[in-house]
């Protein structure tokens, strides 16, 4: 493929080449004072014991109290769209989030650990429990959380439908939260009870039985910012602390935990994004807006797709600590050549191609064979180091129009805005650009669409696989989801409700496949 063999002069003109685009830094936030406001967080009752744990280590290692609230994540739930106070909810299952978000109680979330449903019972099994059935039994004393608000019930009632009935009515002991059953189960007043699995291993003297009804029921416990939360920075430094595996992530595991693996710690991380210099309009404000919420410093590199995938290369594999989180490109073609490390991508937004003239259009150019006029001044972007370059290059070459029209080009160039700049201080007639670096200066330009199936590129967001800020990455593109309006304004047509697409499915048309 042409995209995968693109031509450069070593490593001194990749740096140079970096040097001219544009490197944006974003710092907010500095680490936290001692005299930082406490966090208050809600938190469900099967996570109290861990996240205790962790919430003094960050006292001491960070010195930000976390005053913590405990109950079945229903009830606080309830308690929390009444008061509409707090930073954190952390409940214990996907339900509950949903449920949240419902009621736009939550903004961002992030994943701590997964747990699923299981009969527990005394040490060794005395009963002889071995399935559900036998919860039924006359002899078999059964204990249940509270199935109108706590998540352990909620979940075990979804799994089993119809069968929930007969367990629930049998149950001899309910109670508001899974560790108040898991208590009574330990101390031997119950026989049985159905816990979480992580619980299991925090009460002394109990173990699982798993049954297939059950086991496949996975949820994950999360942190979720709360809608009403005014210190999001810390809310979300404290988040990413409880789910980092060095930190919080070692006390979930050493407590019976699953962690969901979150990224690795750092007061104040710094995540790297490369973007196509087309997004940039749209999303400069949005990023400079992210790093203020999440107290982070991102440094974002805008530059021609060409030249940024260049570059990744010479990097030799993402062991480079300068290598990009995430990668923002100018069109679909130009992610299959980085497909190692961004193996999935979602589609945002496209943008036509189109020609730029000046207002009236003196030149009366009106389709691309009119570019070959006799003294035009034509500006291209670099098909070797930029998207637009490479689309444009294909495209007159498949209207059989390239040798005539590059007979007028007197400049080509990384970004398209630089071709917009030129047009602006009278240097060029037109220019093949994207409708939305057009749309920047409505007053002194036209745009005129190229009438060519291929005249359209499509922007695509993946996030490195390997990236050790990956689930900040992923926030990252979350909020940019979130924020759909501002690349209508941008002039972009949206794209971003689709499913996403695997890098290495991406098939460049054959139009684009010969220089």
């Amino acid at each position: 493929m042409v995209v995968s063999n693109m031509r450069t002069a070593g490593g001194i003109l990749i740096t140079l080449a970096i040097a001219l685009g544009a490197v944006t830094l974003f710092h907010r936030n500095s680490a936290p004072s001692r005299s930082e406001t406490a966090l208050v967080v809600y938190c469900a009752a099967a996570l109290k014991k861990p996240v205790e744990t962790v919430a003094e280590q960050y006292r001491v290692e960070c010195g930000v109290d976390v005053r913590l609230q405990y109950g079945n994540s229903g009830s606080m739930l309830s308690a929390l769209r009444v008061a509409k106070q707090g930073d954190l909810f952390i409940s214990a299952d996907d339900g509950s989030l949903a449920d949240a978000r419902k009621f736009d109680s939550i903004r961002e979330t992030v994943p701590l650990v997964s747990q699923r449903p299981v009969i527990a019972v005394r040490a060794g099994n005395p009963k002889s429990v071995r399935s559900l059935a036998d919860l039924l039994r006359s002899d078999v004393r059964v204990a249940l959380a509270d199935p109108q608000a706590s998540a352990i019930s909620r979940t075990t009632r979804a799994a089993l439908g119809p069968g929930w009935k007969a367990i629930a009515e049998h149950a001899v002991v309910t109670k508001p939260t899974v560790t108040e059953i898991a208590a009574d189960l330990s101390l031997g007043a119950v026989d049985a009870a159905i816990l979480w699995d992580s619980t299991v291993p925090q009460f002394k003297g109990l173990e699982a039985v798993e049954v297939p009804e059950l086991s496949s029921h996975g949820e994950n416990a999360s942190a979720a910012v709360l809608t009403a939360c005014t210190q999001p920075a810390a809310a979300l430094r404290f988040a990413r602390y409880l789910s980092a595996p060095d930190k919080g992530g070692t006390v979930f595991q050493n407590q019976g935990f699953k962690p969901s693996g979150g990224d690795r710690w750092e007061q104040k991380p710094e995540l790297i994004l490369y973007s196509g210099g087309v997004n940039r309009v749209a999303i400069e404000k949005l990023l400079r807006q992210f790093a203020d919420r999440e107290g982070i410093t991102i440094t974002t590199v805008f530059n021609g797709c060409g030249i940024l995938c260049a570059t990744m290369k010479t990097m030799a594999d993402a062991s480079n600590p300068k290598f990009p989180d995430a990668y923002y490109a100018c069109d679909l073609c130009f992610v299959p050549p980085v497909a190692e490390q961004f193996p999935e991508a979602v589609i945002l937004t496209e943008t036509d191609i189109g020609i730029a003239v000046k207002k009236e259009n003196p030149r009366k150019v009106r389709t691309l064979a009119d570019l070959a006029q006799p003294g035009l001044r034509v500006g291209l972007c670099n098909a070797e180091q930029a998207t637009l370059g490479y689309m444009t290059h294909g495209i007159l070459k498949s209207s059989g129009l390239l040798d005539s029209i590059r007979a007028n080009v007197v400049v080509e160039v990384p970004t398209a805005d630089f071709l917009i700049n030129q047009m602006r201080a009278g240097g060029l007639d037109a220019a093949i650009v994207y409708r939305v670096n057009a749309l920047l200066q409505g007053e002194h330009l036209e745009f005129i669409p190229i009438q060519h199936a291929g005249a359209k590129a499509v922007q695509p967001f993946a996030v490195r696989h390997d990236s050790p800020n990956r689930h900040l990455a992923s926030r990252l593109l979350d909020y940019l989801k979130a924020n759909r309006s501002e690349f209508l304004k941008a002039g972009f047509l949206w794209r971003g409700d689709e499913s996403p697409v695997k890098s290495k499915d991406i098939k460049v048309p054959e139009w684009l496949k010969e220089k």
